[in-house]
């Protein structure tokens, strides 16, 4: 009786202990099940904003994994495809046309930062030194190469037709009184090519990548006002997911002081925390 009782107690004793053991496992499984992991894929290698604000994120359990692109092309492509959960490289003109031009739903879900667009030169000091027949480079894709085209009107070089809106092309030059030359480039291109040409237009984060210092280095920067919320960059989700909690989180976090701060360090005062000045969305 006694060694029933005996081996019964060890029985009871080894059961509690499995359990005990399988318990500690479940909870570690759902603890790391915790963590949520989200890929956004970036432009560039310049990703010093984002890891100051990933690096943040990972406290609340939320494991970002920066994907770089490296041109324009790719990042909405990937995110279309599931490849990505969300990306962060471009502002709403360029997503609308891209929505357009290939019947995809994606969407924004929050701004980070207006990126002035520069008149760069490793020629000339100034937009007045440009003279008859020089070369100007500017991004060929559709949205980007307008607001080139804006640009350098802004700046008083040419005129294009302002029924084009915010997508003048070329063709759309209605006076060029120097007869200057607008070479298209891929916007990746438009820095490399500042040895080349008079004077290039290249976009924020890829003069920075060059090691352009906006504010420095730019002959002509673009104006921060009203006209320029279009170009505020964003961050973009498929339209299915733009309310899942993990992207809502994510966004919030962008949009604190910190990465304010960042922002302003990275690009040396030229860029803008586009919440603050154009809104959340």
């Amino acid at each position: 009786m006694k060694k029933n009782l005996k081996n019964l107690g060890l029985a009871v004793l080894a059961f509690l202990l499995i359990g005990g053991l399988a318990a500690c496992g479940s909870g570690s499984k759902e603890s790391n099940q915790s963590v949520q992991k989200v890929k956004i894929g970036v432009v560039g290698s310049d990703t010093d904003v984002w890891d100051t604000v990933v690096k943040r994120l990972k406290k609340k359990n939320i494991d970002v994994e920066l994907v770089k692109f490296t041109d324009y092309t790719q990042p909405n492509a990937a995110l279309a495809e599931g490849e990505i959960d969300l990306n962060a490289f471009q502002h709403q003109i360029f997503l609308d046309n891209y929505n357009k031009e290939h019947g995809t739903k994606l969407v924004s879900i929050g701004n980070t930062v207006n990126s002035p667009l520069g008149i760069y030169s490793q020629k000339i000091k100034k937009v007045s030194q440009i003279k008859k027949g020089d070369t100007i480079a500017i991004p060929n894709d559709t949205t980007n190469g307008g607001r080139a085209l804006r640009l350098l009107q802004t700046a008083g070089l040419i005129k294009v037709d302002e029924a084009k809106g915010y997508t003048p092309t070329v063709e759309d030059i209605t006076e060029n009184k120097l007869n200057l030359k607008i070479t298209e480039l891929d916007a990746a291109q438009t820095a490399r090519a500042l040895g080349d040409v008079t004077a290039s237009v290249i976009n924020g984060g890829m003069a920075v990548d060059a090691g352009l210092n906006p504010s420095k280095d730019a002959i002509y920067l673009e104006p921060v006002n009203a006209s320029s919320k279009p170009y505020v960059n964003i961050i973009v989700a498929n339209e299915k997911d733009k309310n899942k909690k993990v992207y809502q989180e994510i966004v919030k976090e962008y949009q604190t002081k910190a990465t304010k701060e960042a922002i302003k360090e990275t690009s040396k005062g030229a860029n803008v925390a586009a919440w603050e000045t154009f809104g959340k969305k």
